[in-house]
C-alpha cells in the first residue's frame, strides 16, 4: 500500500521505493557545497551529422538499436543548421575557457558518431558526450577526449530505473565519469517525471529528494533538460530550475528555454547559486538573437567579482 502524500517509483531491485513530495526538507546545509556562482555550460547537439538546434519534444523514434540509442524516418523541427564543424565549435569553447560542456548525439548514425569524436579530439577533457551510450561503447568516448558520458535510456528503460545496469555502466567508466542525464516533464498529476527514447517515453522516477540523494551514490553530475520548453524560446522553467537547487545533491545542468541574459539570472536565482545552465537555440552562434560573448561575459563575471 502507497502511504498517502507518497509516490512509487518501482525501481526493479525493490516492491516499492517510497519518495516523498516535495515541499519541505532538502539535503542539510553540510551535505551541499554552497557556491556564489553558476557556470554557463555550453553544447554541440549533432544530428545526421551536423550542428544543430532542434526542438526536442519533435523527435520521434521508430527503430530501437540495441536497446539505445533510436532513430526514426519522422524529420525533428530544426531551429538552427550550419557548416561549421564541431570541432571548430570545440576549439571556440576552449579558446573562451569553458567546461563542462555537452555533445549530444541526437541520431544513432556514423556522421553523428564521428562528428562527436571530432569534438572530442579537439578540446581532450573539456566535453561531455551523451547519446546512445552503453557499457559497450562508453571508453571509446572518454578515450576520445570526453570528460564524462551522459547516459539516459540505457539505465532508464521500459518505465523504469535498471539498476543493474547503473551498476555495470559505473564498474566500466566510474562514478567520477558519469553524468546522468534526468530530462523531464511534469506527467498529469504535475509531478517531474524523467522521460527517455529522445524524450517521448515517460518513466515513473519522480525527481525528488529521495531518488536524487539515491542516484548521487553512482553519479558525479546530473543534467536535466526542461523538455517541455527545451528548443522553444519560452523561457525557462523555473520551478523545475527551483526544485534543482533545492534537492540535487549532486552538480547539476538544466538546459531548456533561455534565452535572455534575464533567464541565465533567474536560473541563478531560482536555483540558489547551485545549477548551472546551457543556452542553445537563442545564442547567435545557433541562429538566435543573444549574442554569445555576452553569455560568456556572464559567465566570466556572476558573482565572481
Amino acid at each position: 500500500m502507497i502511504t498517502k502524500g507518497l509516490c512509487a517509483t518501482g525501481f526493479p531491485t525493490f516492491n516499492l521505493i517510497q519518495c516523498r513530495v516535495s515541499g519541505g526538507s532538502s539535503p542539510s546545509p553540510s551535505a551541499r557545497a554552497t557556491r556564489s556562482s553558476v557556470n554557463f555550460r555550453p553544447c554541440i547537439d549533432l544530428h545526421k551529422g551536423k550542428v544543430k538546434q532542434i526542438v526536442g519534444s519533435t523527435l520521434k523514434d521508430l527503430k530501437q538499436i540495441r536497446g539505445d540509442g533510436l532513430e526514426g524516418s519522422c524529420e525533428p523541427v530544426t531551429n538552427f543548421e550550419t557548416e561549421k564543424s564541431s570541432a571548430e565549435f570545440a576549439q571556440m569553447y576552449q579558446q573562451d575557457r569553458l567546461t563542462g560542456g555537452h555533445v549530444i548525439m541526437l541520431s544513432a548514425d556514423e556522421a553523428t558518431k564521428e562528428a562527436a569524436f571530432s569534438a572530442l579530439r579537439a578540446y581532450p577533457g573539456g566535453l561531455q558526450v551523451g547519446g546512445g551510450i552503453r557499457t559497450d561503447n562508453a571508453a571509446q568516448y572518454l578515450q576520445a577526449g570526453a570528460s564524462h558520458v551522459i547516459v539516459t535510456s540505457f539505465v532508464f528503460r521500459e518505465g523504469r530505473l535498471d539498476r543493474a545496469r547503473l551498476k555495470e555502466l559505473v564498474a566500466e567508466v566510474g562514478k567520477e565519469r558519469l553524468v546522468l542525464d534526468l530530462s523531464c516533464r511534469k506527467d498529469k498529476e504535475g509531478k517531474y517525471k524523467v522521460v527517455t527514447d529522445r524524450w517521448q517515453v515517460f518513466s515513473n522516477f519522480e525527481l525528488c529528494e529521495e531518488n536524487l540523494l539515491d542516484l548521487a551514490e553512482s553519479a558525479d553530475e546530473l543534467l536535466v533538460h526542461g523538455v517541455d520548453v527545451e528548443g522553444m524560446q519560452l523561457g525557462i522553467d523555473e520551478e523545475l530550475v527551483s526544485l534543482l537547487g533545492t534537492l540535487s545533491p549532486l552538480p547539476v545542468t538544466y538546459a531548456g528555454g533561455a534565452r535572455t541574459l534575464e533567464d541565465l539570472e533567474r536560473v541563478r536565482v531560482a536555483g540558489r547559486n547551485m545549477v548551472d545552465v546551457t543556452v542553445g537555440s537563442a545564442l547567435d552562434v545557433f541562429g538566435g538573437s543573444l549574442p554569445y560573448a555576452n553569455v560568456v561575459n556572464w559567465h566570466a563575471t556572476n558573482g565572481r567579482n
